[in-house]
């Protein structure tokens, strides 16, 4: 017995050997040593992952090979690497890793987000893309947008007259919530006039809970975790997604309802009264649990993001007031104060277009953008990535990286002066690029820039105490602040009258 033990650290050692020579003839790209049996490159990942993914490039270069326990992985973290894997590669990465989440809140890896690459992602694609988010169907919901943009400004502007300290977490998670509900199924959840509070508190548990559980899972990469149980990962996942589920569907019923009981113009159409009349067309396709689908991809993609990014926002002008005034000059002289600002005011506006894309430069909603898995072997970089590799982009590490960025730590808007649309080749793509690019980049564009103008436009902001914000990131896949941020916000003299018409 004794003499076997001594062998189980010489076992070990020579497949550690093995497995690192193999690596190399294979012409893999390079990877750190050691990769353990069974843990591979666990060992070396830590929270937040971007950070640590960064820290690993750093060392071993642009282009890393690791084995997260059972799952090969490449990270890429430079604008010509991307550009290979979305462009020349595109097609061969444009498939999604089974992932837990998938599983459940994917709907078996059939919703837009989780599907493979294929005729039924396509459609998706396209219904979203024309039905649901195009120009002009989100040109008929601005009315939405609008009003709950006033809804904020109603609110903050209480706040200034009492001189109280406003939660921006708070409001802007709720802006963003409100406005994808109501574009959804026509509902409002958060703040003033719910007209079911029992409705309400169940939809924000579920979003709670989404919101926690929606990550990755040690399961996804040790399989042993999931046989075992270990983390109940797996069960609470199915349990969410019986509730989103069930929640969803009754909006959808509810919608039915709605339109059959229509005497006439009732106003413009949610979201699922647009896919309602193509169900009628084609049921057996677009079924109720398509467009379940569809409405809680848009939720959970739309609402966290969007507020997030607006959070991290006001933090960056709180440290930069500068800024603040320059912004501010700008939408006083192109816009004036005879109304709040509005979405077709933002070309109008293009320092302010400048501070969403430093901010989303900076902190990205998607640091690692969504994981991305190779249908097939391929080459990336001179070197081999077989089939069935998952890809994660290190958007955060590309967009803080001196090679391209001058000063790359600095809350520099101006370096996005004469930038045309939201992308800056592979090295500023926040919103992912390739055919899985997110398809709701102009929805988010219009929500940030319209929110944060108006807050400009009507208030002088200060920190809580004279020390900067803290800009600590937290923990969780969209790069949340650490610490919620705590404001006040004073009402201009020059927006008095405006204020006083909202």
């Amino acid at each position: 017995m004794d003499n076997f033990l001594l062998y189980i650290p010489l076992a070990i050692a020579l497949y550690i050997i093995t497995n690192h020579l193999l690596h190399k003839i294979s012409n893999l790209p390079p990877s750190p040593f050691p990769s353990l049996p069974i843990l591979g490159h666990l060992y070396l990942l830590k929270k937040p992952l971007y950070r640590a993914l960064a820290s690993v490039s750093n060392r071993y270069g642009p282009i890393v090979f690791l084995n997260l326990g059972s799952r090969r992985v490449l990270v890429v973290s430079s604008p010509s690497l991307a550009e290979e894997c979305f462009t020349k590669n595109d097609i061969v990465f444009a498939n999604r890793p089974h992932l837990l989440s998938g599983k459940y809140v994917g709907y078996n890896y059939t919703s837009m987000v989780w599907s493979s690459y294929g005729d039924h992602w396509r459609n998706l694609r396209k219904v979203a893309s024309l039905e649901v988010l195009s120009t002009y169907r989100l040109q008929t919901l601005h009315g939405i947008r609008a009003d709950e943009v006033k809804s904020m400004i109603k609110k903050l502007n209480r706040a200034s007259d009492e001189k109280k300290p406003v939660d921006m977490k708070e409001v802007c998670f709720e802006l963003t919530m409100n406005v994808v509900m109501r574009m959804i199924a026509g509902k409002r959840y958060y703040g003033e006039n719910v007209e079911d509070v029992e409705e309400a508190k169940r939809f924000q548990e579920i979003v709670k809970e989404t919101l926690r559980l929606g990550g990755t899972s040690m399961g996804d990469f040790l399989p042993i975790v999931r046989w075992l149980g270990i983390g109940g990962a797996e069960k609470g996942l199915a349990e969410l997604q019986r509730k989103r589920d069930g929640f969803m569907q009754e909006l959808v019923e509810e919608c039915k309802r709605r339109i059959r009981n229509s005497s006439g113009d009732s106003g413009p159409m949610t979201m699922i009264e647009m896919l309602l009349p193509l169900q009628e067309k084609e049921p057996e396709y677009y079924t109720d649990k398509l467009i379940r689908s569809l409405m809680l991809t848009l939720l959970v993609a739309g609402t966290d993001t969007t507020a997030g990014t607006m959070e991290w926002v006001v933090s960056l002008l709180l440290n930069n007031p500068h800024v603040i005034k320059k912004a501010q000059v700008e939408i006083d002289n192109h816009i004036g104060h005879g109304h709040l600002i509005d979405e077709s005011d933002i070309t109008d506006l293009p320092y302010l277009r400048c501070i969403v894309n430093e901010t989303l430069r900076l902190y990205p909603a998607g640091p690692l953008l969504v994981p991305h898995e190779s249908s097939e072997q391929c080459i990336v970089g001179g070197y081999r990535v077989p089939a069935g590799t998952m890809l994660l982009v290190n958007l955060w590490a590309i967009q803080r990286d001196p090679k391209y960025w001058d000063e790359p730590e600095k809350f520099k808007p101006e370096r996005f002066e004469g930038l045309e649309g939201n992308r800056d080749g592979f090295k500023f793509s926040p919103f992912g690029s390739g055919r899985r690019g997110c398809p709701g980049e102009g929805l988010a564009v219009r929500m940030l820039a319209s929110s944060i103008g108006s807050i400009i436009q009507c208030f002088d902001w200060e920190r809580v105490g004279k020390e900067l914000v803290d800009m600590s990131e937290g923990v969780g896949l969209t790069l949340p602040k650490a610490q919620p941020l705590m404001a006040y916000c004073r009402a201009r003299p020059l927006a008095a009258k405006l204020l006083s018409q909202i």
